[in-house]
């Protein structure tokens, strides 16, 4: 009776919100978490064929619903987070998404993103197949701490599970030392691909005997082909290599072999999409139409997502860290069309209190001979306006609106405008600018 409770209150909060306008991603399955604890201890059983989770600082939310969508489109019904509510109360939202009033649930497959933190707390209530972990980079430094901290945490999770198989990026020596007593698979990029310039190294020491690694070349941060000259340690044998990258507009590269083309923007979408064409041929449902899938998929809110007005294009990027933010500039750059960009700072609690993280992003780089305009905006305008400051860099415009911030935009003589945002900033520059496209006419 306490999960039928429980399951009904989820399922009338979630109508509740969406009237009032609200993702409804958690709150329902805090709510029902409260009625009935041990909600989501009952999912294995509810998975016909299996479970694969995905963790990692940056890319999961994308590979993640990448994964549930080339599933979905093989016919199969998958279970997903795909909002990107990673906790606990995210997986049980997600389940009385699915469950039917008499709280029963039967689905193919379950494609959960989870929070690194939580992911001790997740696996003591279920057991995945497979395990995707995208990259390890420093992210939410008052939460989290520093990333042998995450590792720890990561280590201790993966060790609850037996017969468990990882899918890891091969090119990130913090992703590989999880290999250890596994079935391990590798996914990477072979090939120097992006100009070799100084970039922050989140791992610059071997993760196993401490000593400063070396690199034949790098990507971005500490993903690459690298090697310890003093213990042997090295990128392992890739099971899953790309080659033949080309930057351009659409993005192509080879997979195995294959010749795969993508209409959106981002060099670590290739990173994404490799992570789940390997997740596919692990659980053996075929690749064949895999081209097919990055066709018709649409990045989730935030990941390089287009607005389209009718002077110019908005882009919308979630940029969390370092990391994200350095390829997003990177991403920004390779536009060789005229630009503005808007950069919003907040320091919510989802965000980390401290954003002394903006002093190592490499925001030197975004000054470009194409860039037009300059916008600082959110709770923490001030902070990343200094930070500009210090790199010698105009500030056109600081406000505390980004309505005012993207008007700006669009009234300038500007081709495209890029708004580079962090996490509690995201959903308020969405509702931003859907409310100008219809003031517009326009559709999404």
């Amino acid at each position: 009776m306490r999960k039928l409770l429980a399951v009904w209150v989820g399922k009338i909060l979630t109508v509740a919100g969406k009237i009032m306008g609200k993702k409804s991603s958690s709150g329902p399955g805090k709510f029902a978490l409260k009625i009935c604890p041990n909600l989501v201890n009952g999912l294995n059983k509810c998975v016909k064929k299996g479970i694969i989770v995905t963790c990692g600082t940056n890319g999961k939310t994308t590979t993640n619903n990448l994964l549930c969508t080339a599933l979905e489109a093989k016919g199969y019904k998958v279970l997903c987070n795909r909002l990107g509510a990673n906790l606990l109360t995210g997986i049980a939202t997600a389940m009385i998404g699915e469950m039917n009033i008499f709280g029963r649930l039967s689905v193919d497959y379950a494609c959960l993103e989870i929070d690194e933190a939580y992911t001790p707390i997740v696996f003591e209530c279920v057991k995945p197949d497979v395990m995707i972990i995208t990259n390890l980079f420093r992210d939410q430094l008052d939460r989290y701490g520093e990333i042998d901290i995450t590792s720890d945490i990561l280590s201790r999770a993966i060790a609850k599970v037996d017969n468990l198989k990882l899918i890891l990026n091969g090119d990130d020596p913090l992703c590989v030392r999880f290999a250890k007593g596994k079935t391990a698979y590798f996914y990477g990029i072979s090939e120097r691909v992006l100009p070799q310039l100084d970039d922050t190294k989140e791992g610059r020491f071997c993760p196993e005997c401490g000593g400063e690694q070396k690199y034949n070349f790098y990507h971005y941060s500490q993903l690459g082909d690298y090697y310890c000259p003093h213990c042997g340690f090295k990128r392992p044998k890739i099971d899953y290599e790309v080659k033949n990258v080309s930057l351009g507009s659409p993005m192509r590269f080879s997979l195995n072999s294959k010749s795969m083309e993508i209409n959106y923007k981002g060099f670590y979408n290739i990173y994404n999409l490799t992570a789940v064409y390997a997740a596919l041929d692990i659980l053996g449902e075929g690749t064949q139409n895999f081209g097919r899938l990055l066709e018709e998929y649409k990045p989730q809110i935030g990941r390089m997502q287009e607005f389209v007005f009718a002077e110019k294009p908005v882009i919308l990027s979630l940029s969390k860290n370092p990391a994200g933010f350095n390829q997003a500039i990177t991403t920004v750059n390779t536009d060789k069309r005229k630009k503005d960009v808007i950069i919003a700072i907040n320091d919510k609690a989802n965000d980390g209190r401290d954003v002394s993280w903006l002093w190592d992003v490499d925001f030197d780089k975004i000054k470009d001979e194409n860039l037009n305009l300059l916008i600082t905006t959110g709770i923490r305008v001030w902070d990343i306006s200094l930070r500009f400051k210090y790199e010698d860099i105009n500030v056109d415009l600081v406000t505390d609106s980004m309505r005012e911030a993207v008007e700006k935009c669009l009234a300038s003589d500007s081709e495209v405008c890029y708004v580079l945002v962090n996490y509690t900033a995201l959903y308020p520059t969405e509702g931003v600018l859907k409310n100008l496209l219809k003031r517009e006419g326009n559709e999404e």
